[in-house]
């Protein structure tokens, strides 16, 4: 086992479970909360305490899919938190409001990103003191490939993903009606055909990779 790919791969996980997940469902937790919706507060979600948002699935499938992609030479990062709960019926601004809160999720994940992506930076800029870090340049590489794709698989507009709520308020009323009628009915159905057909060369990851190495490129200065 390749203890050099392993042990950045496992801090990862442990900081977006500690850390990045607990970050982005407090921001919609806190978005909704100054929008006049309290619901998440109700339930104990305001908070960056990560044992409330901790979804044991989620969680674990985010483990086994940045390890084994780690230890496989290359890079995947999937899972989620547990969703916070919000009542559109509250936010002010209507449609406005309800897109707010969504995209405060994934706005943290390119927050986190750009966070490590300074410092990833700087290291890449002076190979000599990254060489004295140990597994801190790994460990940050994964961090900000990570936050990029979550930011970027939370905005595909199909519902229940953040995206969908944007894509709702960008509408007018009729529209969106008919927009979330169909994709409520067959939004699980195309995320799944996107994302694992056709084999080798899914149709998200030919959409998604070129946009996470185009953030990434920005991030990190190539």
């Amino acid at each position: 086992m390749d203890i050099d790919r392993l042990l950045p791969a496992l801090i990862v996980v442990g900081v977006m479970l500690l850390v990045a997940f607990p970050i982005h469902e407090f921001a919609h937790a806190f978005a909704a909360f100054r929008l006049g919706d309290g619901t998440a507060r109700l339930f104990g979600r305001l908070t960056l305490n990560p044992a409330v948002h901790f979804d044991p699935l989620g969680g674990t499938l985010l483990a086994i899919t940045v390890i084994a992609s780690a230890l496989s030479g290359s890079f995947f990062g999937f899972g989620w938190a547990k969703p916070t709960p919000v009542n559109p019926a509250n936010l002010a601004g209507g449609r406005t409001g309800d897109a707010i809160v969504s995209f405060a999720g994934p706005a943290s994940n390119l927050v986190l990103a750009i966070a490590g992506a300074l410092p990833l930076r700087y290291l890449l800029d002076n190979p000599g003191l990254a060489e004295q870090t140990g597994y801190l340049l790994p460990i940050l590489d994964i961090f900000v490939r990570l936050n990029i794709i979550l930011m970027l698989f939370n905005l595909v507009p199909i519902p229940p993903l953040d995206g969908s709520r944007v894509l709702f308020a960008l509408l007018n009323p009729r529209s969106a009606w008919q927009a979330r009628a169909f994709l409520e009915q067959y939004g699980f159905l195309i995320l799944i055909v996107s994302f694992f057909f056709p084999p080798g060369a899914p149709i998200a990851g030919q959409i998604l990779g070129p946009l996470l190495s185009a953030i990434y490129g920005v991030l990190v200065g190539f």
